[in-house]
This record gives C-alpha cells, sequence and structure tokens, in this order.
C-alpha cells in the first residue's frame, strides 16, 4: 500500500522538470522521488509509474492521494482498476484519515522544497540523491531506516555517511562533493521533521485531571 502525492509549480530546471512525484510505501516509509514535467500527459504518467514504481516491487494494493485531477481521472482509474489496485482518496481538511502517511508526505515536501532552493535548476539531477538520504536516515516510526525495514539490511554505501563527522574524506572529488550533499540534504529532512514535530506538538492539547473531577467514560455496548 503506498501513498503519493505531487509537488508541482517548481522552478523549471534545464531538461524542463517542474514537478516531483512523491511515492511511499506505508509500511517501510521508503519512497521515490520523481522527476517530471507538469504538463505530462496521462499515458507518460502511466508509464512513468510502471517503469519507477511497479518494475521494482509490483503491483500495490492500495493508493492513498489526495483528488487531484490527474488522480481520479477516468483513465487513472481504469488503469489501476486493470492492475488490481484500489484507490482512496483523502482530502485537504481530512489529513487524519491516512495519520502516519500524510505526516511523512508533508515532511518530505518541506524537505523536497528545501533542496530544490538549494540546488537551483538542477534540482532534478540531485533528486535521487535526495531520495538515498531520506531512505537511509533513521524514521521513529519504525525504529530504523526505510531501506533497511524494505530489504531488511543496511544499506552498502563507498562511505559511512553516520561515521564521518567533520572528518575530511581522502578520494576522489566526486565521493566529497556527494558526501557534501548529503549531511545538506540531511540537515534539511532534520529541520523538516522538527517543524512538522513543532505543528503537531501545537495542535496536541494534553488533558488536565484534578482528582475529583466528573469525567465521562466511553464504552463499547455490551454484547
Amino acid at each position: 500500500m503506498i501513498t503519493m502525492d505531487l509537488i508541482t509549480k517548481l522552478p523549471r530546471t534545464s531538461h524542463g522538470n517542474d514537478t516531483i512525484w512523491v511515492i511511499v510505501d506505508r509500511l517501510t516509509k521508503s519512497a521515490h522521488f520523481l522527476a517530471m514535467k507538469e504538463t505530462y500527459s496521462m499515458d507518460r504518467l502511466a508509464q512513468l509509474y510502471v517503469n519507477e514504481l511497479v518494475s521494482l516491487h509490483g503491483v500495490p494494493l492500495s493508493i492513498v492521494s489526495d483528488r487531484d485531477s490527474r488522480f481520479t481521472s477516468r483513465f487513472w482509474e481504469s488503469f489501476q482498476k486493470a492492475l488490481g489496485t484500489r484507490l482512496n482518496f483523502i482530502t485537504t481538511y481530512h489529513p487524519q484519515t491516512d495519520g502516519q502517511s500524510e505526516r511523512t508526505i508533508q515532511t518530505l515536501e518541506d524537505m523536497l522544497r528545501a533542496c530544490v532552493i538549494d540546488f537551483g535548476g538542477s534540482w532534478d539531477d540531485h533528486l535521487p540523491l535526495m531520495e538515498f538520504s531520506y531512505n537511509n536516515s533513521y524514521h521513529s516510526s519504525i525504529q530504523t531506516a526505510p531501506f533497511e525495514a524494505l530489504y531488511g539490511r543496511k544499506c552498502r554505501t563507498p562511505v559511512c555517511w553516520s561515521e564521518i563527522g567533520e572528518n575530511q574524506l581522502s578520494g576522489p572529488e566526486i565521493v566529497q562533493e556527494t558526501t557534501d550533499k548529503v549531511f545538506q540534504i540531511r540537515e534539511r529532512l532534520k529541520a523538516a521533521r522538527d517543524r512538522q514535530k513543532s505543528y503537531a506538538d501545537r495542535r496536541r492539547k494534553p488533558l488536565e485531571f484534578n482528582v475529583g473531577d466528573k469525567v465521562l467514560l466511553k464504552v463499547s455496548p455490551w454484547k
């Protein structure tokens, strides 16, 4: 089961991309970030979906998304019905219908928009690195990184991202540049998570009771 959303109206890159298609597995929290043009036809979207998602993970049981016209179109409905996938829709005003996955999507959108600003007109060239950084970052709700939750093992990398700290790497320049970008993206992800937590904490109102207070208790009917 997956959740998906589109981040639109981004700065157009040299490749003509101005949109990120965010797709998140609701169980492992693993994600794919797909660069695309907002003007893509439904045929093109379906092809991208098959090439980048179905070819790697198979067909999902269900998809949760907002009511974007592309996801509510007759073409998309027929396409998913043919694949055997159920469509579920949420509204902007009732994100609780998807709970945790919706919060994950909001955090990712926050992080991705910040990274788009950082990388400017070449943000789509850095999108695979953003995906890598997110999937290999610890996720509190699953007590591990999404990559490890999905594959059952830690991701092998040319360097140990979590152990480098401020030390300088020796070796090819591209390794150092990649490491710097990973740290930069991870900082954006941390900031996005902190903002989402702060927002959730403000909305959460702790209940306080004094000794002797009368309360209503909701119980299930007897059978």
